[in-house]
């Protein structure tokens, strides 16, 4: 097998690492029929910090042209349940959430009835979620929080937003970013896998992953480009079997190669909206 492509000139990182993966593909499959053992592949020269901008931005790029529609899968219509909503989506699924978050909404309107909500009332809505006594008594501190602090208003700003119980950055920057259109890099468990994978951090602190990527990509892009890593993260990049010959951006990622690679075997692991209808 030939050795990995050494590009001196940054400018060529993307054609040299598109050009290794084909020829990693041929040699696989030749390794397949002759049962050759793999050698082990030489090191890449190291990526420019220039290089690693313009490679994740052709990331972010072609990420966004699959997936135009991204955006939050938590169902809201005001601030409040935008903020109540990411606080019980901890540990379990948006569908979930949105499954008992009607209820929830119809009932309590504003952070005052939280506030004053009997706990055994949560306690039954939110019990499908799991957690259903923490989740139920951070609503009940959230609300009164809201109440004794901000008018029971929901704050616009990050640095108000943390100081309210159950609420990280994570949290935050959904709510800022969907909510009142200040943008935010949501840093969840897909976000963060992603983003490793892709080689623009190895950052395993979601505070330090935030601001590593902060400094690729403009501040004007962070919401969406949570929205779509994160679609990405769900339909295609799995965290145990992705889909590597059905993704748009493998000729730019390090890890092409850790999951199915066939096309054909790969887009049957797409899910959601991508799954196959046969």
């Amino acid at each position: 097998m030939p050795p990995a492509p050494v590009c001196q000139d940054p400018r060529l990182f993307g054609r040299c690492a598109a050009a290794w993966v084909g020829v990693r593909s041929w040699a696989s499959a030749q390794r397949h029929t002759l049962g050759v053992v793999p050698a082990v592949r030489p090191a890449a020269a190291p990526e420019t910090p220039v290089a690693l901008t313009r490679r994740a931005r052709r990331i972010y790029r072609a990420l966004a042209e699959r997936y135009p529609y991204a955006h939050c899968e938590l169902d809201f219509t005001t601030p409040l349940e935008l903020l109540v909503a990411t606080v019980l989506s901890a540990q379990t699924t948006d569908v979930r959430v949105n499954q008992v978050t009607p209820t929830l909404f119809a009932r309590y309107r504003t952070a005052a009835d939280y506030a004053g909500a009997e706990r055994a009332d949560l306690e039954a809505i939110v019990g499908p979620l799991g957690f259903f006594r923490a989740k139920s008594d951070a609503l009940l501190k959230l609300g009164a929080a809201l109440v004794e602090r901000f008018d029971g208003q929901v704050p616009g700003r990050l640095t108000d937003l943390v100081t309210l119980p159950g609420v990280g950055r994570k949290t935050a920057n959904v709510v800022l970013g969907n909510a009142f259109g200040v943008p935010g890099i949501t840093v969840d468990t897909h976000f963060g896998r992603l983003v490793r994978r892709f080689g623009w951090t190895e950052e395993e602190d979601p505070v330090k992953v935030e601001h590593a990527v902060g400094a690729l990509i403009p501040r004007r892009d962070w919401t969406m480009l949570s929205h779509v890593v994160i679609f990405h993260g769900r339909r295609t990049c799995h965290a145990r079997k992705p889909a590597c010959g059905a993704c748009p951006v493998a000729r730019w990622c390090p890890a092409y190669g850790i999951g199915e690679t066939d096309p054909e075997k790969a887009s049957r692991l797409l899910t959601y909206e991508l799954a196959p209808t046969t």
